[in-house]
């Protein structure tokens, strides 16, 4: 799983919207043939670090597994161990997240954990289709 970090360059905004837009018809009508491994990983690792960039820090880590994981949101930084405040889900419930096509509120999809954990709704969705 690829772990983003501030140094990775900021993902351009319309390479973002492409990727998105890949598999956008699949998100929005399930029976929709699957998009390809690769672009699924694409658009959830390029989306997981668009928000490593918007909403920086340490205090919550954002699981898509098998694909991504970042830590966001500014506050104390976690550096052993299961951190205190995760948000986790697969990878098309995350770009139907990232799309505004879900919210993450009482979304069965998504595991969170800790205090802080609901912040990363505040940054969702980062693109609208």
């Amino acid at each position: 799983m690829l772990k983003t970090n501030l140094m990775a360059p900021t993902p351009d905004p319309h390479e973002l919207r492409d990727a998105l837009q890949t598999v956008h018809p699949w998100l929005i009508d399930a029976s929709q043939a699957t998009p390809p491994r690769p672009a699924i990983a694409h658009a959830v690792r390029l989306s997981v670090t668009y928000l490593s960039h918007l909403a920086p820090g340490h205090a919550v880590e954002v699981r898509v597994p098998p694909f991504a994981a970042t830590q966001c949101i500014a506050g104390p930084r976690h550096t052993r161990g299961t951190p205190p405040n995760v948000v986790e889900t697969d990878p098309a419930t995350w770009l139907r997240l990232v799309t505004g096509l879900d919210t993450i509120t009482d979304n069965p999809a998504v595991t969170s954990s800790g205090t802080r954990a609901g912040e990363v709704a505040d940054w969702l969705p980062l693109v609208r289709l």
